[in-house]
């Protein structure tokens, strides 16, 4: 593969191949039951086989469909725990690999880039990718000054590719209730459909990091490396030594699962204060911790501006919904634009949000899959009336990416299985949590 494919109708056809794949491979199994293999053991071989091809489709395609899956796969704590095997693996997968683009497209993108004396800036650059992603792949080099350096390269055509898939997607999003019954994807394609063109622009993502740079400066607890060097297509920044998150997420021993957690928090509740931005790509391949213990942060593509901060009604209405003052909760969020029916009974919706404002209720709160699936239950049962009441609910658009923003992390520590005192993290950091 010599870049990204381009056309339309063939990303199309490639992602209209992962429901009919699907259905083959019911069909098949259907038979293996009719000829008396153990109706387990075809579950078990269909769903291996579905998450392959899954991983296999988005992965080839890049673009828009593996931002998707690389947004999903956040969200893989919450599945069934009879499912979860096989697509943790080809969701996680997707995280921090993909196919890489050969080495002459590479070198087409930096002499577009950066000049036909490219290669003066750097002492080195490898060839090989150290990191292949949605819209980019990232090659360890050594700068002219000695620097080791990371150099993230957007793949051609990744314009083009982004508004094909997410249009694609989006008429295919019935398929991922296989992965999660209850699943609602809309909203996420529709979210990452309006945030393509900032992504794709690697001065904005640059700015953004010298962002984060200078509010981060020095901290003890939160790494950004440095910027030297940025074009619309290409950027070079400072190497980032470290442990991945997925590899504290599959190997990590419980000191080191809960310290990355609480460090999450921190950068989730604490950039909208200091940066004004809100980290808005929560996946473990953007996390690193280094051997000092901070947590390495990547990629600024996908970020929230926020120049107050966060919406000042946040904090007050999670502290009076913890004190249980259903009425004020109610009058807030009607205030706020969340009630789409004026018949929502103040006590009933303290009961909707208080299950899922636990972990800020008390002084330590333990992540887990186990809690994120019965939430995910409790919210997407048809039946279930926190599903009834939800339909009375309303997300007003400046809060749309704040709250996926905020789903992905919790998905995120449910996969570390992190305790810690997230409490703490709020009320040194979120406006109007503490009473002053």
């Amino acid at each position: 593969m010599s870049e990204i494919p381009r056309r339309a109708v063939v990303r199309s056809a490639k992602l209209a191949a992962l429901p009919l794949g699907f259905a083959g491979r019911a069909a098949l199994g259907l038979g293996k039951r009719v000829t008396g293999m153990a109706s387990e053991v075809v579950s078990a071989e269909m769903q291996q086989r579905t998450a392959e091809q899954l991983f296999s489709v988005l992965g080839q395609l890049k673009g828009g469909a593996m931002k998707f899956g690389q947004g999903l796969s956040v969200f893989e704590a919450a599945l069934p725990e009879e499912l979860a095997g096989p697509y943790r693996q080809a969701l996680t997968k997707l995280q921090e690999a993909a196919p890489p683009l050969p080495a002459a497209s590479v070198h087409k993108v930096l002499i577009a880039e950066l000049g036909r004396d490219w290669r003066t800036n750097f002492r080195a650059f490898s060839d090989a990718p150290a990191a292949a992603a949605s819209i980019g792949q990232v090659h360890r080099a050594v700068w002219h000054d000695g620097t080791d350096v990371a150099v993230k390269v957007q793949y051609p055509g990744a314009g083009d590719a982004l508004v094909s898939d997410l249009n694609q997607l989006a008429r295919l999003s019935s398929l991922f209730r296989v992965i999660q019954p209850g699943i609602d994807v809309k909203p996420l394609v529709s979210e990452l459909r309006a945030r393509i063109t900032e992504e794709l622009d690697y001065e904005l993502e640059a700015a953004a990091q010298r962002g984060f740079g200078a509010a981060y400066a020095d901290d003890d607890e939160i790494y950004v490396p440095p910027v030297l060097a940025s074009a619309p297509r290409v950027l070079v920044t400072g190497w980032v030594d470290g442990t991945p998150l997925s590899q504290i997420i599959a190997a990590g021993a419980p000191p080191e699962r809960d310290h990355a957690g609480r460090l999450l928090a921190t950068l989730h509740f604490s950039a909208p204060q200091r940066a004004r931005l809100l980290h808005a790509d929560p996946h473990p391949g953007n996390y690193r911790i280094l051997a000092d213990g901070r947590l390495g942060v990547l990629d600024f593509g996908a970020v929230a501006r926020l120049p107050d901060g966060l919406p000042a009604p946040i904090g007050r209405l999670v502290r009076l919904a913890l004190a249980g003052d259903a009425d004020g909760v109610r009058d807030g969020l009607s205030g706020e634009g969340f009630l789409s029916a004026d018949d929502v009974p103040a006590d009933a919706l303290l009961d909707f949000l208080l299950p899922m404002l636990e972990p800020f209720a008390v002084d330590e709160f333990h992540f887990t899959r186990a809690w994120l699936r019965a939430e995910a239950a409790r919210l997407g049962s048809p039946k279930s009336p926190a599903y009834l009441l939800s339909r009375k609910l309303n997300l007003p658009p400046a809060y749309m990416l704040i709250h996926r923003v905020t789903l992905g992390s919790i998905g995120v520590l449910c996969q570390l299985e992190a305790r810690a005192p997230f409490r703490d993290v709020l009320l040194r950091w979120l406006p109007g949590f503490a009473e002053d």
